[in-house]
């Protein structure tokens, strides 16, 4: 259909200019007449009328110009050689034959120009000029101009000629289209099918060449596709109804086909989908209001042909990225993303569509398997784009197909897409047979780019996706031992790739069953053998990028090697438990932490029930040295796990909560596991205090239970009559007879399902409730006398303090000097009994002059003064406070004790005046640099700091945040006098707050704990271990409510300082910080028995 023919080598095509042809086209488009009416039928005669001058014009120009006959003689040239009638009683029609016949022109004028053009070699002198331009490029104005005409072509050449439902109807487009629709005739020749066919063949010509061909496509590719599918693909007429219709023989749909494809191989694939899309009736189009309409619903055998088209545009090579992109880019998105990106990567119904279109078969292909096997690396490559923005939305569609597709059709995708994704890890399991060329010591088994990748996959379809399908959770469940080994190889540095995989474990432990959950945990233990685990030739290795790699570890050559060996399989194996018990601590709120530590408990009861005495066998006796071998192993083999399972328990013991349990079910389970326990060491005679009071906590919980503290069930008494057999053995077997007689009144309220409970049920469970509340009110009467303590201590020190200031402001006073000081100072008045504004302006000048004597005492008397009447409230003093916080501040730089003590009290009068607007300025001033003030000055400032905390009471709360982020900033400064004064007063701060730190209590622990590990001065260390100490004892039983998240963070640094802090001073503190925590977790966990009555005295 594309095939005319091109005229090379006449003379007429190589003498005709450029320019000539787009100023003829220009002039078909000049404008004419008025079009400012705003009735339809005025618009329609003046486009009419403009048409036919147009036409006019262009005749005239050919016949009278000379400088436009060589056009003429082109234009006459390929006219003659086309088969489409050019004249016709439409002026549309003969208007859209003239511009096609110039487009006709420009084609082969550009090709004429094109072919003779040969650029020069570039000059090596200048590389950085420029190439010569091709004489067929464009410029920007005349794209314009052929932008114009391509506009009217396609409207007045194509669009009417479509029908109903095929392409977007004229009235959906621009004012001057929906004009076009009733200026047509339809009842003139040539027929409007002859009209399209030609319309669509010489603009399918147009675009062979490249520059025309992209303006062609970009705003048009849509209507000429249209007028191909129905010129080549739509139902054909035996007879035509009227008689101006007319049917294209065969060979005329043949070459529409034909074009159709090709056209659609040629443009930008995400465009060619997209258009398909809206020819099957998809999407609805926007009209110039910004109003959404519904066209008209496409034929059926428009629908069929573009789903078919939209199939074979899917099955090519980076198909579904185009199909993914042209559905995207229709809705919005744009080719990078766009200003809706973000609304779009929110779409999840326009992922689920896409999802669904990708994951149905189509019927060009063969097989499913066949379809699977083409699409699913293209559905993986959309996990690996770059732009951040594109690849959001991206992998938001690659992870719901790859979920659709795995619900669809589970066993293609997990051969075809879970597969290649987890063979990164599926090649370093102990399962797997490594290849013997990639045995060699040092080879890299999985490179870092490929580990990262498979983990960032991993990732995407389980937790983001988050759908449990059992192909899903198959697939993963193998190498699970090897994704926990690189967890933990994670947590010994800083890798990106960490929360990943903390992730992925977290979300694969959750949505698994109980019992293969457990089960996997059991494998990361080392409790199970049989679980698939990381391969022991194997090993992570830090990356050149920052990433991990897996190689194969070195060979074993010397005595020292294989001692490394041993120490860092030892290491690693206890840091792999440590780990386990960091990723249970997470998995607390879904049951799976309990579960794993009642298996535990479980594990811990066999290992007491065992008999050392039945594993001794005789040696040399009967057996041959190959079955004693294999019998030491079985020893050494028993004894590492019960080491394994005991260095278990106490991790977990370490870092769970006591939220572990999360039902009734697990808190039987302890019970009865405690319980079998106590019976195993019973039967071995082996009773301890642990055990006794491990039995007593055990069963005084069931009582709690039985005594109303829950809410029973009918169900969880069914839980709870798995106890019964346990409790009888123990009525039979404890010596202490106190529990003899519990177990047999727990069995009889378990028994009858708590309608008769004994006495002895009720008075356990009544004691356990009372010492809690007893235990609780005594922890906060003690911390309210130790306040009061405190605060009577630190009153009495500010007064002492007070006093000494005035004996030395009295001495200081002894001089020659006049002093400027009323006699009401020099009497120790505390009331405000006396008159205020008894001074004068001069007397306020005098005094603000004096606080510049050089002479120390005069300046301290001054200050002083000031001081008293900002105290007294005087209003021309109060009138210039900024002016005073000035003086006071510069006079904290004096080097005078009595000078800068001054200044402080003055400072610490004024805030509590104008405590917003002053304390706000002091803490900007302690927390600036050593250029902006001395460091001495620093502290002074941190005194004032203090002192009006101190004056400001209960209302130093409000002023807690900015406060103690001061001080927690004054804990990096490089002075480390700076940095240990900062945290004494945050400390002091603590005390004033009462320890209500809310929040924050993170951010100081965490502060506190930095400090005491790597603080270089030894000050600096012990005043963060001695705020500590405060914090401790402040609390003192509330330390447990208060700091119940860091608590555990504080014992560890504790122990860290006991251990490795060179400095004595340091570990006593700490020492004595351990004393403290001991007693308060004892007080919490073995509250005081109280043997008392309570006497009521009745009326």
């Amino acid at each position: 259909m594309a095939a005319y023919g091109r005229i090379a080598g006449s003379g007429v095509l190589k003498t005709c200019d450029l320019n000539r042809i787009l100023e003829a086209l220009k002039l078909l488009l000049s404008p004419g007449g008025s079009g400012s009416s705003s009735l339809q039928i005025t618009k329609r005669d003046v486009l009419l009328a403009t048409l036919k001058s147009n036409l006019s014009d262009l005749e005239d120009k050919f016949l009278k110009d000379p400088h436009w006959t060589t056009l003429k003689l082109l234009r006459d040239e390929i006219a003659n050689k086309i088969e489409w009638p050019q004249n016709s009683v439409d002026v549309t029609w003969s208007f859209t034959s003239q511009t096609l016949l110039l487009l006709l022109c420009l084609k082969e004028a550009m090709f004429c120009l094109a072919a003779d053009f040969n650029p020069g070699k570039p000059n090596p002198r200048t590389p950085e000029a420029a190439p010569a331009l091709s004489p067929d490029t464009l410029s920007i104005s005349q794209q314009k101009t052929v932008q114009s005409v391509l506009q009217f072509v396609v409207t007045l050449g194509v669009c009417p000629y479509l029908m109903p439902g095929v392409g977007v109807p004229l009235r959906y487009k621009t004012e001057f289209v929906a004009v076009v629709q009733d200026l047509v005739r339809l009842d003139a020749a040539p027929s409007a099918t002859r009209r399209l066919y030609s319309s669509c063949r010489v603009l399918v010509n147009v675009a062979q060449h490249a520059s025309l061909g992209s303006l062609i496509f970009c705003h048009h590719f849509g209507d000429i596709a249209a007028g191909l599918c129905q010129l080549g693909f739509c139902p054909t007429k035996r007879k035509p109804q009227k008689p101006m219709e007319e049917v294209l023989n065969e060979e005329e749909r043949a070459l529409s086909r034909g074009a159709l494809r090709d056209i659609l191989d040629q443009v930008y694939q995400p465009l060619a989908v997209r258009e398909l899309l809206i020819l099957q009736g998809g999407p609805a189009q926007p009209c110039t209001d910004g109003k959404t309409q519904v066209g008209s619903l496409a034929p059926a055998w428009l629908r069929r042909l573009c789903g078919q088209l939209l199939s074979e545009r899917l099955m090519r090579p980076s198909g579904v990225q185009a199909v993914v992109r042209g559905i995207l880019e229709g809705a919005g998105a744009g080719a990078a993303g766009g200003s809706d990106a973000e609304v779009m990567a929110a779409d999840w119904k326009k992922c689920d569509l896409i999802a669904k279109i990708l994951a149905s078969c189509p019927q060009q292909s063969l097989s499913p398997e066949s379809y699977y096997e083409d699409i699913c690396p293209q559905i993986l490559d959309l996990f690996h784009l770059q732009d951040k923005l594109t690849a959001r939305q991206f992998q938001r569609v690659a992870t719901t197909t790859f979920i659709t597709m795995s619900r669809e059709r589970p066993q293609l995708a997990a051969k075809y897409l879970l597969q290649p994704v987890l063979a990164p890890l599926h090649r370093c399991l102990n399962t797997a047979e490594i290849p013997e060329h990639d045995v060699v010591p040092g080879t890299i088994l999985v490179t870092e780019e490929e580990l990262s990748t498979c983990i960032e996959d991993v990732f995407k379809v389980y937790v983001v996706g988050n759908e449990p399908l059992t192909v899903l959770m198959d697939s993963l469940l193998p190498v699970l031992g090897v994704l926990f080994s690189l967890y933990c190889f994670t947590k010994q540095s800083v890798s990106h790739i960490r929360s990943l995989c903390q992730e992925i474990l977290l979300w694969i432990l959750g949505k698994l069953e109980r019992k293969k959950a457990v089960a996997s945990l059991k494998g990361f233990a080392g409790l199970d053998k049989s679980v698939p685990s990381f391969h022991s030739l194997c090993q992570f290795r830090a990356a050149t990028q920052g990433g991990i790699m897996i190689t194969i570890q070195e060979a074993i050559r010397s005595k020292e090697d294989e001692d490394e060996a041993l120490y860092q399989k030892v290491s690693s194996e206890q840091c792999q438990v440590e780990h386990l018990g960091d990723l249970l601590f997470l998995c607390q709120e879904c049951g799976l932490a309990g579960d794993f530590f009642i298996f535990c408990l479980q594990e811990l009861t066999q290992v007491a029930a065992e008999d050392e005495t039945e594993l001794k066998t005789k040696l040399f006796s009967s057996k041959s040295l190959l079955e004693l071998e294999r019998h030491q192993s079985l020893l050494v083999e028993g004894q590492e796990r019960k080491l394994l399972i005991l260095q278990l328990m106490a991790v977990l013991c370490e870092r769970v909560s006591e939220q572990i349990f999360t039902n009734i079910t697990q808190v039987v389970d302890f019970v009865a596991a405690t319980l079998q326990r106590a019976c195993a060491s019973l039967a071995h005679q082996a009773e301890s205090t642990v055990e006794s009071q491990t039995l007593s906590m055990s069963m005084g919980l069931v009582a709690v239970m039985l005594g109303g503290a829950v809410q029973l069930k009918s169900s969880d008494f069914v839980v709870l009559k798995q106890l019964l057999p346990l409790l009888e053995k123990v009525s039979n077997t404890y010596p202490d007879p106190v529990i003899q007689e519990l177990a047999v009144d727990l069995r009889i309220a378990i028994a009858t399902h708590g309608a008769f409970s004994t006495k002895a049920v009720a008075v356990v469970a009544a004691q356990s409730t009372l010492n809690k509340r007893d235990s609780e009110g005594k922890i906060e009467e003690q911390q309210q006398t130790n306040y009061k303590r405190f605060t009577d201590v630190a009153n009495s020190h500010l007064e002492q303090q007070q006093s000494n200031e005035k004996s030395n402001h009295q001495t200081g006073l002894k001089s020659d000097n006049t002093p400027l000081i009323p006699q009401e100072v020099n009497e120790p008045s505390t009331t405000t009994s006396q008159k205020s504004g008894n001074i004068t302006t001069e007397e306020l000048q005098e005094v603000l002059l004096s606080a510049y004597d050089p002479q120390i005492p005069t300046r301290a008397a001054a200050l002083r003064t000031l001081s008293y009447w900002i105290e007294q409230r005087e209003a021309k003093a109060l009138e210039m406070q900024e002016k005073l916080l000035k003086i006071f501040l510069e006079n904290l730089e004096h080097e005078d004790t009595f000078v800068y003590l001054s200044a402080i009290q003055g400072v610490v009068l004024l805030s509590d005046a104008y405590p917003e607007k002053i304390l706000l300025g002091l803490l900007a001033q302690y927390d600036s640099s050593k250029d902006k003030h001395t460091p001495e000055t620093r502290m002074k400032v941190g005194e004032v700091l203090m002192r009006i905390v101190r004056a400001l009471g209960d209302m130093v709360s409000k002023y807690r945040e900015p406060l103690i982020h001061t001080f927690l900033r004054g804990t990096r400064d490089p002075d480390s006098a700076h940095r240990a004064s900062s945290l004494s007063n945050l400390g002091e701060l603590c005390q004033r707050l009462d320890f209500l730190l809310g929040s924050m209590v993170h951010e100081i622990t965490a502060c506190l704990i930095a400090v005491a590990k790597t603080d270089r001065e030894v000050q600096v260390r012990r005043a963060a271990i001695h705020v500590i100490v405060l914090l401790l004892r402040g609390l003192s039983q509330k330390a447990t409510e208060v700091l119940r998240d860091v608590l555990k963070d504080l014992y560890h640094l504790l122990k860290h300082v006991v251990c490795l802090e060179p400095d004595d001073v340091a570990k006593l503190h700490a020492q004595l910080a351990l004393e403290e925590l001991d007693e308060i977790m004892r007080n919490f966990l073995f509250p005081p028995q109280k043997l008392e009555k309570k006497i009521v005295v009745l009326p």
